[in-house]
Formats: C-alpha cells, structure tokens, sequence
C-alpha cells in the first residue's frame, strides 16, 4: 500500500502544503520550549463551538455522548470578549467545530469578523445546513478554512448517517447547495480561504468511501479528507477499529481519485492506531485547547461530560476566560494531565483531537523523536495544530 511519502504527512495542493494528517508544532517551537521549561503557555489553537445546538443527528457524533452538562446560553458580548482575551495571552487560531452548530449561533458572524480584525485565524466546521449566502458573504473572506461534514457521497445514505432517516434527503441538497455557493463565491472574489468536504469513517458505511472521493471531484473543493470515529472508554457509539483494516484498499484508491484541484486525503495515522494511543500522558490541552459550546473550558471535548467535572476549569460565561486561563485549577489541571497519575489509554475516550499534538510532545520528551524549529516553509493553516 502506497502511502504519503512526506515526512510530516503534508499533502502539496496548488495553494501550498496542508497538513491534515500530524502535527506544525516545530513553526510554534517558542511554546514547545517554553513548554519544556515548564512555563504556562497560551495555547496556539482553540476549538470550540459557540452554540450546543445542532439540527443534524449523526450517529458519528461524539458530542451526543458528552451530555448530560449545563447549557448556557453565549451571548454575543460574551462571545466578543472571548475573542478579546484570545487575542491578549495570544492564542493564535480557533477552531469553530467542538460539540455544537455554530453557524445557528447569535454569534457567530461578529464573532469570526471581529476575531480577524484583531488578527486570529478561524477556520469553521459545519453541516452546511444553515450556512446560507447572506451568511456567506459575510464570513467567508474572513476566514481560513472551512470544512464541511459530509457523511456520505450518496444522497440517501448521507440522509441516514446525519439525520437518521434516508428519506429526507433534502439535508444534503441543502448542504450541496451551500457547498457549491463557497466554492464559486471564493473562485469570484479570489479568496484565499480552504475548502474541504469530511467523512468520518464508521465501518459499516464503508460501501460510501469511494462515492465521497467522487463527490469532493464534482464539488471542485480543495479537498475530501476521510478520517476515523472517535469514542469513548466505553465503547459507546460501538466503533469496532478493528475492521478498519479491510478498509485499506478502498481507501487507497479513494486517494488515487485526486486530481490537480481536490485532493482526497486519508488520515491514515489515527485509522492505524485503532483506538489506542501509544502515550499516556496527556500533554495536547495545554497547545490545543477545547471549549464546549456551553462555555465550559475542559481541557479537551473527552471532558465535557459532567461525569468528568473534576476535569472542567470554568465556564467563560459566567467568568473573563481571561481569568480562568490564569487561574490556578487551569494549572492543576493541565499539570495532572501531563502526569504519572494520568492514563490516556484507559482514563478518557479514543483518538481526541489533540491526539498528534500528544503523541508528538510524548515523542519529544522521551527523546524517540524531537520537534525541532521550522520558520520556513510553513504550511497552509499553520495556526491550527
């Protein structure tokens, strides 16, 4: 099986390197040795979510098992002073994905304008559904990517992944729709903004991999990236990684569909790692932070459940994030992540988002593979980890 030859997973497109399947620490090595030096740094990313509101019912989502926990509502002065204090201890991309649909928010426009005027990146993941044009127009120049999740490539199953039912498959015209309105929106204002279409991979779907490469081709995005299912500890959405393997060789071909203006990206790493991580300290949070659309600050969207309340530091709702960020149960809690007493293989759910930043940082500090400075070349995205 042929695999990216890239040392650092990059993929080339005709907008320059992405990277979706590692990590860009080495263009943010200040904080990695800050970091080393045990100093509390800011961290590079965000993600979060504005709203805990979604019209879509995938039976991927992680978020549908990360209840129960309080719903508040983030009003826009609220939202507003978050991107403040982002931009005072120097966060430097957020993510508008995490556990809830943004784009339904108050929010969400003034939130992503007045974050690029302050000068962070945001890059927004979204359904699509309710992202109309007037909403277009307004964000899209002001942001870095968007990705759009796309369950399947045919209409009737992507029905039945993302909205239980394969009748109604009205969502995915709606979502085609808006897709196709970007795409030339970006073509006609020669944006510079990313777009890209995503699947989770849920092994009894397997039979939707090659029709999705298909429909990121007809689509004209930039790319399709096709990724696995996280779960929990438990077991809950009944993810079996195992039968991943089987799935290789469609997946390749799925790649061998690129061409010069989408390409087809398989993040390979964490389908190969099967659920379990090869760290157990936990060391991601502290450069990739998440942020529940409720408001509370958990160091990762694994936490957000109540069960996990020993884990949750704040609510920027009720407090500055500012202050929660300087506090001192933001310190106590990071520091027990990054712990002997902290077990990422069998204390929290499988793969999370901070997984390639962790499995770096473990990497680096046991000397197996150390993250070394790079200030050139840097990627598309370089502000997203």
């Amino acid at each position: 099986m042929k695999e990216n030859s890239n040392k650092d997973n990059s993929i080339d497109t005709n907008e320059g390197k992405l990277i979706l399947d590692s990590h860009k620490l080495s263009y943010h090595y200040d904080r990695v040795e800050a970091w080393e030096n045990n100093q509390t740094i800011a961290p590079v990313s965000v993600d979060m979510a504005l709203t805990r509101a979604c019209g879509a019912m995938c039976s991927f989502c992680y978020a549908m098992i990360q209840e129960p926990q309080e719903r508040s509502n983030i009003k826009v002065k609220e939202a507003l002073n978050l991107v403040d204090d982002f931009a005072e201890i120097g966060v430097k991309g957020v993510s508008l994905i995490s556990d809830g649909e943004s784009t339904l928010s108050k929010a969400y426009v003034p939130f992503i304008q007045h974050a690029a005027n302050v000068g962070i990146d945001v890059g927004n993941a979204t359904n699509g559904w309710e992202w109309e044009p007037e909403k277009i127009d307004q964000v899209l120049p002001h942001l870095t990517w968007v990705r759009f999740t796309v369950g399947a490539g045919k209409a009737e199953s992507y029905a039945k992944i993302m909205f239980k039912d394969s009748n109604h498959t009205h969502v995915f015209d709606r979502a085609m729709k808006h897709i196709k309105y970007a795409v030339e929106l970006k073509k006609k204002l020669n944006l510079k903004v990313t777009l890209g279409i995503q699947m989770v991979l849920v092994p009894e779907f397997k039979d939707e991999i090659l029709p999705f490469a298909k429909l990121a081709i007809d689509l004209g995005v930039d790319y399709g990236v096709i990724k696995h299912c996280s779960d929990d500890e438990f077991g809950s959405l009944g993810v079996d990684y195992s039968k991943y393997e089987e799935m290789y060789d469609l997946l390749q071909k799925a790649e061998e569909m690129s061409n010069e203006k989408t390409k087809v990206i398989v993040k390979w790493s964490k389908i190969k790692d099967k659920g379990l991580p090869s760290y157990k300290r936990f060391y991601g949070p502290q450069f990739l932070l998440q942020i529940s659309g409720s408001g509370l600050v958990a160091p990762s969207g694994m936490f957000f459940n109540a069960r996990y309340s020993k884990f949750h530091i704040g609510n920027f709702v009720d407090e500055r994030f500012i202050d929660i960020f300087k506090s001192d149960r933001y310190k106590k809690i990071m520091n027990y992540l990054a712990s002997q007493y902290f077990d990422a293989q069998t204390m929290m759910g499988t793969l999370p988002i901070q997984h390639y930043v962790s499995e770096a940082l473990d990497k680096h500090i046991k000397g197996i593979s150390r993250i070394n400075p790079n200030y050139k070349d840097k990627p598309l995205h370089v502000n997203f980890l």
